[in-house]
């Protein structure tokens, strides 16, 4: 089954320097019938304005993933690290047993445009830990790349929890197939552009829900930039 969520149904909120899309339950946005799915906790779409940003606050027990689409976010932490992502660049935090970080936009002048992600993790009470890599646009072309795994293989940043994420940039007369393992589900969000997944039009900030499908096809009619989520 592919259950379609659609941009404009997702929660909303406009801060001036913030625009933020939710497509779980978020802050002062709840709905009892999307407050995740699976170990997907929090996938939200944000803008933030240049020179603008979230200041120093906590985390505990959770799978951060950042994913930037345009523009470049400023990272500072309380374990000391500090650095720019920009698009094609995957960061993965683990809140653990706490760990407070800021997120600005590194530009004066530009929005930045990114996807932030919360994973639950296998476990509570973890080390928290940072990790940041880099994939080219070339790797992400035609294919679905692996960028985030539970044990960090081809290249991936990892994460405490049996999930895994695939970035792929999906040009025009492009098919791709991916085949779920029985009893996994997935979450598919289109971060740019127009796919088409299973003979269902999916257009930018649209999401689906897959479960009880062993097999999907994704194609576009142009470039076209997505997240495919496997999750148990």
């Amino acid at each position: 089954m592919i259950a379609l969520r659609r941009s404009r149904d997702r929660g909303h909120a406009n801060h001036g320097w913030l625009d933020s899309h939710h497509t779980f339950s978020f802050a002062d946005y709840y709905d009892p019938a999307h407050m995740g799915f699976s170990v997907l906790r929090v996938l939200n779409e944000d803008r933030v304005a240049p020179g603008m940003g979230f200041g120093t606050h906590p985390h505990r027990d959770m799978e951060i993933v950042t994913y930037v689409l345009e523009g470049a976010l400023q990272h500072q932490d309380s374990l000391g690290n500090g650095s720019v992502i920009r698009p094609g660049d995957v960061q993965r935090m683990s809140a653990g047993t706490g760990v407070t970080h800021s997120e600005m936009n590194a530009s004066q002048t530009d929005p930045v445009h990114f996807l932030q992600i919360w994973i639950l993790p296998d476990r509570p009470g973890l080390q928290p830990g940072y990790e940041q890599k880099s994939y080219s646009p070339e790797s992400r072309t035609s294919r679905l790349k692996l960028v985030a795994s539970p044990d960090g293989r081809d290249g991936s940043v990892t994460i405490h929890q049996d999930a895994f994420i695939y970035a792929a940039i999906i040009n025009e007369d492009d098919t791709l197939e991916y085949h779920f393992e029985p009893g996994r589900r997935g979450y598919l969000q289109v971060a740019t552009g127009d796919l088409v997944v299973d003979g269902h039009l999916m257009r930018a900030g649209d999401g689906a829900r897959i479960s009880q499908v062993d097999q999907i096809a994704l194609g576009s009619p142009k470039r076209t930039e997505i997240l495919l989520f496997d999750l148990p």
